[in-house]
């Protein structure tokens, strides 16, 4: 063979040389476009409804949405690095400072019953919605854990022109994702939080009342972002039909709970809105329920943060492993903690939390601890046994 042959080859070695390349570049370009389209590039900051969405809605449309920017009094929006933060704050200004803590999927909504009886009290109560949630903008590039929310609450706090900081400075209510943010607030700050109520606390939830399939789905990182997101979404959006459906097979009194079919991940947040394990045998949502879960799904087709925000709290947020944290809560003075929870919740069940908790926490002789009618959403469905129970706690 002369040299120019040795030099170009064969025309089948040239072609298959082709298409080796063509395939190694269709297959880099197909990779590419994959992983743009299933893990989307995170932006800093997602803008939450209230900036983003409610300007464009007709008068028709805002008077019917389930919560409304002026759910409260004294709101204010406040703007931080991490996005802007919806918060209320009112009540008697030299009254008992009460700050509240909302749970993973709703907004300050579930807290209302309770924060309005307080400030009938004379108490001085500021809450606001946790970030991705009700008015407040999503961190779109940070994880949604300790770090943040603790950051999220000193940002509220110091937005007030009064002070809610400094030694024994307020109280502090936190309800399920709430109560596992307010734990790891009073452990990181114990000078600071002079009282601690906790209302179905999420923070020692056993991983083995999830399951399995739910818990490799949210934290293994194998399941593409958008797939997860819809799976998400679609999770919510179930109807609130299936929860009564789940009311209506009454389960036997003979049957543990935890011998039940396990939670997901999502199931908190479905939780949080209509459960579907009631204290008592009922066919139908509360009205307040119906009003909740319908702003979960306003929120869903309305607040472009609301699903990564709780994609990233299930995966980072104080649900589950907080032991250490609640070890802390041992030192407080005995009778400065807290502990409500709900009879009949399946999610943070009282019968794990008395062998998991109560003994982190130094046990009854330290805090209040009650078990009061209702499940997992007791803080609106049975306000007013959970306000007896936090009027016993602080004496008024």
């Amino acid at each position: 063979m002369d040299p120019v042959s040795k030099c170009l080859g064969s025309p089948s070695e040239s072609t298959s040389g082709a298409v080796v390349a063509t395939t190694v570049v269709t297959t880099l370009a197909v990779v590419s476009l994959a992983r743009f389209a299933l893990w989307p590039r995170k932006r800093p900051i997602i803008r939450g409804a209230l900036t983003a969405c409610i300007p464009y809605l007709s008068k028709d449309e805002i008077t019917k949405i389930p919560y409304l920017p002026d759910e409260f009094p004294g709101a204010r929006d406040v703007e931080t690095p991490y996005g802007s933060i919806r918060v209320y704050e009112y009540g008697p200004e030299h009254g008992k400072k009460v700050l509240l803590i909302h749970g993973i999927s709703t907004s300050c909504m579930t807290l209302k019953q309770i924060a309005d009886a307080l400030v009938e009290k004379g108490c001085r109560v500021l809450m606001f919605d946790l970030f991705g949630r009700g008015y407040s903008d999503a961190p779109g590039d940070v994880p949604y854990d300790t770090r943040l929310y603790v950051t999220q609450v000193l940002l509220a706090l110091a937005s007030s022109p009064l002070p809610w900081t400094g030694h024994n400075a307020l109280s502090v209510i936190g309800y399920s994702l709430g109560g596992g943010i307010a734990v790891n607030l009073a452990a990181t700050f114990p000078d600071m939080v002079e009282s601690l109520v906790l209302l179905a606390p999420a923070g020692v939830i056993r991983h083995q009342n999830i399951g399995r399939l739910s818990r490799l789905v949210f934290t293994s990182g194998i399941v593409p972002e958008r797939l997860l997101a819809w799976m998400t979404r679609r999770r919510l959006r179930k109807p609130i039909d299936n929860a009564v459906a789940k009311r209506r097979t009454v389960t036997p009194p003979s049957v543990s709970v935890s011998t039940q079919d396990k939670e997901g991940f999502v199931d908190v947040a479905v939780q949080e809105a209509v459960d579907p394990h009631p204290p008592s045998i009922l066919n139908h949502p509360t009205p307040q329920e119906v009003r909740v879960k319908s702003f979960v799904d306003w929120s869903l087709d309305h607040n472009e943060g609301f699903v990564p925000a709780m994609m990233s709290s299930i995966r980072h947020s104080p649900l589950m492993g907080q032991q250490h944290y609640w070890r802390q809560l041992a030192k407080r003075k005995p009778g400065t903690t807290a502990i409500l929870m709900g009879e009949h919740d399946t999610l943070v069940q009282h019968e794990d939390y008395v062998e998991d908790a109560l003994p982190l926490v130094g046990g009854k002789e330290n805090v209040f601890w009650r078990i009061v009618p209702g499940a997992h959403n007791f803080p609106f469905t049975h306000a007013e046994t959970a306000l007896e129970a936090i009027y016993e706690f602080w004496g008024i």
